[in-house]
């Protein structure tokens, strides 16, 4: 950073600092848990010379504090994959049922933003549309953070619910679906040519909450790939070329990660919207009648605190997911 060309290179300069700003949270985390270890013995230590057991419940206090914070470590140490640094760009779509798969969509996006503000990460809508009665048919929205992709992996596939509808009169128990697609935004200009020929480019007015732009004008855009069926939109910016390139990043990120696939269904995992929105292909349910229950199939990380996860406390699930992962578990889903 000393050297004085550091900055002729600004993309370059940026991944050195961002670099740099991780290292140093890196050796902050060790710091505090050496200094959290010393407080734990000396806590110990005065708790036996004194014969006071007062100091048990400050000891335990501390001791899962630190517990946390190593956990916290040890997962890090998993996001090692080629893009888990990056930001991510996550979209829900609803499934068949109606109303009552829009409202569960809503209820997912809530969930997810819950998730980002203990995180501390920033939420940008790219694209929104409501759904026709209420709730939301679907919503594509970017997640700026440390790691949020190696993080948001972890929820793409389907998520069900399954509750009394509050939109059904018989008050009869009813199961819901809606898809999460996950992906990497990508740090540099995806260098990949497509066919004008293979895109079909749709334009619409921009839905939902915005600024004066927002349904005014026909400035969203939808482009499909057509050899894939892979579908992308975008409305957050101002002007429709400026929702049609960000678009087309996505799209260009999209083809870059199939590409990279060897073979079919590593690229359904990529492709969410592969997958049908319904029986059979969910990754986690959440039962609320009945019992209470919330369970990732894949893993079996289960919980009967429904309310904390829809609040946003999801962290257990991604952590299980993904030391799930690092032992095989990718093996053991295909062979499933």
């Amino acid at each position: 950073m000393e050297e004085p060309d550091f900055w002729d290179k600004p993309e370059e300069s940026q991944q050195t600092m961002k670099t740099l700003a991780s290292l140093k949270e890196d050796v902050a985390t060790y710091k505090q848990l050496q200094d959290q270890y010393e407080e734990i013995e000396l806590l110990i230590e005065m708790g036996y010379e004194e014969d006071d057991a007062s100091v048990l419940p400050e000891i335990q206090e501390t001791l899962d504090d630190f517990q946390r914070t190593l956990d916290d470590i040890r997962i890090k140490t998993l996001l090692s994959g080629e893009y888990d640094e990056n930001n991510a760009i996550v979209t829900l779509h609803a499934g068949a049922g109606g109303t009552e798969s829009c409202d569960w969509a809503s209820m997912l996006y809530r969930m997810y933003t819950r998730w980002m503000e203990k995180k501390g990460f920033q939420l940008e809508v790219l694209d929104y549309l409501d759904g026709e009665e209420a709730g939301i048919k679907s919503v594509t929205f970017q997640v700026n953070g440390a790691r949020a992709y190696g993080y948001l992996k972890a929820e793409k596939g389907v998520h069900r619910l399954v509750r009394i509808s509050p939109f059904n009169a018989a008050g009869k128990r009813q199961t819901s679906f809606v898809s999460c697609d996950v992906m990497p935004v990508l740090e540099q200009e995806v260098d990949l040519e497509i066919n004008p020929d293979e895109l079909r480019i749709d334009t619409y007015r921009s839905s939902g909450a915005g600024g004066q732009h927002i349904n005014k004008t026909s400035s969203a855009i939808r482009i499909t790939h057509l050899p894939t069926g892979i579908v992308v939109t975008c409305q957050n910016e101002r002007s429709q070329f400026q929702n049609k390139d960000k678009a087309m990043q996505m799209l260009k990120t999209k083809l870059l990660l199939l590409r990279e696939q060897e073979n079919a269904e590593k690229v359904s995992d990529i492709r969410g919207e592969v997958k049908e929105i319904g029986w059979g292909n969910q990754i986690r349910s959440y039962v609320m009648q009945p019992y209470k229950m919330v369970k990732d199939l894949r893993t079996g990380e289960e919980t009967g605190n429904v309310d904390a996860v829809m609040d946003g406390a999801i962290d257990p699930f991604i952590n299980s997911y993904l030391k799930w992962m690092s032992l095989g578990g990718k093996a053991l889903e295909q062979e499933a």
